[in-house]
């Protein structure tokens, strides 16, 4: 009896261990997220179908056929009241705006990988529908969205620590990857390379569990097809190689255009003197107008680009389409159509290297790699430019496709494409849309922690002021008495005219006879540095060692000069001090 008894408490030690075992849990809950998120992603794809069917009467994705038979009224009329119910919807949406990759990342890098379910859910609506009335956007960047709202909030129930929700986040958007592409390679080394950042295996592990079980459940539903289908092709001399590299240029400088037209779009439609809310529909009635002489900008765009790698489309087409893709989308996603940029940037790259391919046989023939071998290629060099992730973008394009023998073709022009785009537009389209928020994660985790705070979160709003027309004798008295040895000068209205140190009195100092002739404007330092506040912590620690100023005044903005605080160093590097240890308590038992 007493054997038994000792051999039940070994065996309940063992299960106390393993439910204590971080990466057992992981694991488990990779699996979890992998099934549930492929799941959603399901749904989503059958959400978008579900507007669209009953919106145009097209159930698959050959939309711009159904489009091109409908009279004119209809093409107009669907994306408009589509717009409508869009900007009716964002209204609940933080910001007032469409949720996508860009989100994932600002969660991974500066939330610890939580996320809001809810948030998560009503974004996937608002893309479904924008999708679903012919906004020209694509599902992808919706399905990473979902998948990571999954996994970020069951890291929040969970109270998680930062390191396992960030991997956790990470395997939400493996899943979604892979189930949306049939691609399990790629979606765990774009979880990796976009929004974890890095290939440590304790992270890598339960990211490919999640992988492959959202492609398990994708596949059970669709079947085991690739997105795509080509005729066979191969590289079948080398002297291609110089064609592929201009073909890279070309796409670095399409999505160089795409992504800068986007934000054009954007600052346009926010120039608009109409309600916020009105903008989509706006934008809606824009691409309807395009959609009645190019009904394929309309939706994701596959079909046309099926038609390409087929090598159906003629020169003329491609070159229309192209350049009303590139638009069409500027328009959806800069009018506020909530989607993704990956499907409109393999639509764009389709139609340029089909062009291309089209125009590079006919003035060498001997290039027998043929129009689609150049549409594949062109189609992952201006995803990977886009969207910045050069590894595993090339491996979607490769399993979307299953075509390995224009692998070496498509890395190379991959490689210049993305170098084209870095030197052009500094950061990938994610990046630019964090940038755009004032939040810039090139820097590194330090430098995001700095960016995540703002000066006014760290403000001393009693900093010692005097009035321009204090006279000398009371200055004296009064550095004498500060803290800071530092005074800020404002007029009557409270504007920041200078700063008096004991420097800045010189000669004057102690000398009792200038007492009644200057006064503080007379001896206070014009052009002090100073900081608004909402300026970053980064901004204001480089502000100060560029100034060797310790003690900055913060003002309302730089034309009115406001005196609203002041700001230390000491503050500052306290301020990050606490992020960065309430980050490494986090992890402390990882």
């Amino acid at each position: 009896m007493t054997g038994s008894f000792l051999s039940m408490s070994k065996i309940l030690n063992v299960l106390r261990n393993l439910l204590r075992n971080d990466q057992l849990i992981l694991a488990l809950l990779s699996v979890f997220v992998g099934l549930v998120g492929g799941a959603m992603v399901i749904a989503l794809r059958e959400g978008i179908l579900f507007f669209q069917s009953n919106f145009y009467g097209a159930p698959g994705e050959r939309l711009y056929d159904t489009v091109a038979a409908l009279p004119w009224w209809q093409v107009l009329l669907v994306p408009t009241l589509g717009g409508l119910a869009v900007g009716v919807l964002l209204r609940v949406m933080p910001h007032g705006r469409s949720q996508g990759v860009a989100d994932v990342i600002e969660a991974s890098a500066l939330k610890g990988g939580r996320m809001s379910l809810t948030t998560g859910l009503r974004a996937a609506v608002i893309n479904a529908l924008s999708i679903g009335c012919g906004a020209s956007v694509g599902r992808e960047g919706p399905a990473v969205h979902l998948g990571a709202s999954l996994a970020g909030w069951i890291a929040k129930r969970l109270h998680l620590t930062r390191s396992l929700s960030r991997t956790l986040l990470g395997c939400g958007v493996a899943a979604a990857v892979a189930g949306s592409f049939n691609a399990p390679i790629a979606g765990a080394l774009f979880a990796s390379e976009v929004v974890i950042g890095h290939y440590a295996l304790k992270a890598f592990a339960p990211v490919v569990v999640a992988s492959v079980t959202g492609t398990a459940v994708s596949r059970a539903y669709y079947g085991d097809f690739p997105a795509f289908v080509l005729p066979p092709h191969e590289i079948s001399s080398y002297w291609e190689f110089p064609a592929f590299v201009i073909l890279g240029v070309l796409a670095g400088l399409a999505a160089s255009v795409l992504m800068r037209a986007i934000f054009v779009a954007q600052d346009a439609s926010q120039k608009m003197r109409v309600p916020a809310w009105t903008r989509p529909a706006v934008g809606g009635f824009l691409v309807g107008l395009i959609a009645l002489f190019l009904p394929q900008v309309m939706g994701v765009g596959y079909g046309i680009t099926d038609d390409a790698l087929s090598d159906q489309v003629a020169l003329w087409l491609l070159i229309a389409v192209l350049v009303g893709k590139i638009v069409a989308t500027a328009v959806s996603l800069g009018f506020g159509f909530g989607g993704g940029i990956f499907s409109p940037s393999l639509v764009v790259g389709a139609m340029l290297g089909s062009a291309f391919g089209l125009i590079a046989t006919g003035f060498a023939p001997q290039l027998h790699t043929g129009t689609g071998g150049y549409t594949l290629i062109g189609m992952g060099a201006v995803a990977a430019a886009t969207l910045g992730a050069p590894i595993s973008t090339t491996l979607i394009v490769f399993e979307m496709t299953g075509d390995y023998e224009l692998t070496m073709g498509l890395m190379l022009a991959v490689v210049v494409s993305t170098g084209i785009t870095r030197h052009i537009s500094k950061n990938s389209f994610f990046g630019l849309q964090l940038e755009q928020r004032g939040l810039d994660l090139k820097g590194g985790f330090e430098r995001a922690l700095l960016r995540a705070n703002r000066v006014c979160d760290v403000m001393e709003e009693n900093a010692e002021l005097v009035s321009q027309d204090m006279p000398l004798s009371q200055l004296r008295t009064c550095l004498q008495d500060s803290k800071s040895g530092e005074l800020f000068v404002v007029d009557d209205d409270g504007r920041l005219i200078g700063t008096i140190t004991l420097a800045d009195l010189s000669e004057t100092a102690f000398d009792p006879a200038m007492d009644l002739l200057i006064n503080a404007a007379d001896v206070a330092r014009r052009k002090p540095p100073v900081l608004k506040c909402t300026d970053h912590l980064e901004d204001a620690l480089k502000k100060m060692r560029d100034s060797g100023e310790g003690l900055i005044a913060v003002v309302d903005n730089l034309e009115n000069r406001k005196f609203l605080g002041a700001v230390e160093e000491k503050h500052v590097m306290a301020a990050y001090n606490r992020a960065l240890l309430r980050v490494r308590h986090e992890e402390r038992d990882v």
